[in-house]
């Protein structure tokens, strides 16, 4: 068990009588709150390769690999003429990074139904696309070693933009598996807050 150590650090910009505390730990010094507060013995971050996806309220089967989940803000530059040679940085429009979704090629067609909700081929006027249902919100959920929920990201109103019933095909280089993808626009995600850290046994 590693053991704390506080020191008082005078802190002469600041003034007389200001202090930083310090915490050291036997990993090194460390500020701030703990990384995990219900498994203080844990100090290993999760690992990116024990996840789910989860819409309609079903886990969908054999997703091999997620894009990051990304939003971005706009950043706009100003200044007015009496200011000095720098610009100013304000916050814009944000907007959210598409999702993508992969997995090996079988005979599941959850992948494609959603997608010719979109559009389908053959679809005659005012049977092109499901108005009614090509949105859909959905969850991925990021677990320990050990199989519980972690963590839990919402995403609002996905459809699908993208879809590759198919991945390249080639006859050299390494044995792949064949893949298929689904790549999903997203108008805002969010964490789920009532997702809490798992207690580790």
């Amino acid at each position: 068990m590693s053991r704390a150590f506080f020191i008082r650090q005078p802190l002469v910009c600041l003034g007389v009588g200001c202090y930083l505390v310090l915490v050291m730990t036997g990993c090194g010094m460390e500020t701030g709150a703990a990384p995990f507060t219900v498994n203080p013995h844990r100090v290993d971050p999760y690992k990116n390769f024990k996840f789910r996806v989860k819409w309609d309220n079903q886990y969908v089967a054999g997703i091999s690999k997620i894009s990051p989940v990304k939003r971005m803000t706009e950043v706009h530059r100003h200044r007015s003429g009496g200011d000095m040679n720098s610009s100013h940085l304000a916050p814009g429009t944000t907007t959210f990074a598409p999702i993508i979704l992969e997995r090996g090629r079988t005979h599941d067609t959850v992948f494609e139904e959603w997608a010719n909700l979109v559009w389908g081929m053959g679809g005659s006027n005012g049977t092109e696309m499901s108005l009614k249902n090509f949105r859909k919100d959905i969850m991925i959920e990021l677990r320990n070693e050990a199989g519980s929920v972690a963590l839990a990201f919402h995403g609002y109103r996905c459809w699908p933009s993208d879809y590759v019933p198919i991945g390249q095909l080639t006859s050299t280089g390494d044995s792949s598996v064949a893949v298929e993808s689904l790549t999903l626009q997203c108008e805002g995600w969010e964490r789920d807050l009532d997702i809490l850290e798992p207690l580790e046994n």
